[in-house]
């Protein structure tokens, strides 16, 4: 391990340090020093530090993403901590993103953490994601992924959405300006249907690992086949099921004539929840 650690020096813009703490990305062909590079040059922003976020959160400070933005209104509860690694019983009370950011610098203080304690919304979303890369949605109602999905089209930025109730979960990923289907050719609008359901939380954690991973080969410019696919996942039976999708041509954001051009539409996430039928399984933590 000494040898490889030392053919691997050598890099002025990387320190000892940097060699020995990305080692094991670096001796990837896959990532190498110039996929390292572009970690570090990379800004990605996760929507939601709850169970899905908290693991993709993790990873992407771990693997050296240089700007991660967090976006949540929530404070920490006891119920949290059953699936959001990322909190402790001393974090009870606290901001979220303070308590996110925090850990996230714990382990890997060379991260840069934007942290915006508040609901999103039509009035301040672009301002909040203009900048970055990548988006991971990991929220945790309707009106906020739909919003993050059009803003992101709108603004032309790279899309991860991750979601899981119960024993499953779903990933799918959108790259504005290839071709691929948008959010809304998946599901059009939103059900008008609520519950609240339980969660084991170890497939939030799953599914957010997943959703760092789609955004790390974004990075490297490796592409997304979820971009024109959507993945789900049986916890109990241990089985992933990928299905094609494709671009629906009346779709009101995507299609051939479409009607969302602007963030007019929305009104505030505050407050709402929504669910689907469970055998969409989208609903998150």
């Amino acid at each position: 391990m000494e040898q490889s650690i030392k053919a691997l020096q050598g890099i002025p813009d990387f320190s000892e340090e940097d060699s020995w703490r990305y080692s094991r990305n670096i001796l990837l062909p896959e990532v190498g020093w110039p996929g390292q590079r572009l970690f570090r040059s990379g800004r990605v922003m996760v929507v939601g530090a709850g169970g899905i976020g908290s693991a993709a959160l993790l990873y992407l400070a771990a693997a050296g993403v240089g700007q991660i933005g967090i976006a949540d209104g929530d404070t920490v509860e006891i119920s949290n901590l059953q699936r959001q690694i990322l909190y402790k019983v001393g974090d009870l009370g606290r901001w979220k993103v303070e308590s996110a950011k925090e850990s996230i610098l714990a382990l890997n203080p060379h991260c840069r953490v934007e942290t915006y304690a508040t609901r999103l919304e039509a009035a301040n979303i672009r301002e909040v994601l203009r900048g970055y890369d990548i988006v991971l949605d990991a929220s945790d109602n309707f009106p906020t992924r739909f919003l993050v999905a059009d803003c992101c089209w709108i603004e032309q930025i790279s899309l991860v959405s991750a979601a899981a109730t119960g024993f499953q979960g779903l990933l799918l990923a959108v790259v504005p300006g290839q071709g691929s289907p948008c959010y809304r050719c998946l599901v059009p609008q939103a059900p008008q249907i609520s519950w609240q359901e339980g969660i084991l939380g170890a497939v939030a954690g799953t599914m957010g690992s997943l959703q760092a991973m789609e955004a790390l080969k974004l990075l490297l410019g490796r592409g997304s086949k979820m971009a024109r696919r959507c993945l789900s996942y049986d916890a109990l039976k241990c089985r992933f099921h990928i299905m094609e999708r494709t671009r629906a041509p009346q779709c009101p954001l995507c299609g051939d004539n479409p009607s969302i051009t602007n963030l007019e539409h929305h009104t505030s996430a505050a407050g709402l929840e929504a669910g689907l039928p469970r055998k969409l399984a989208l609903t998150t933590d």
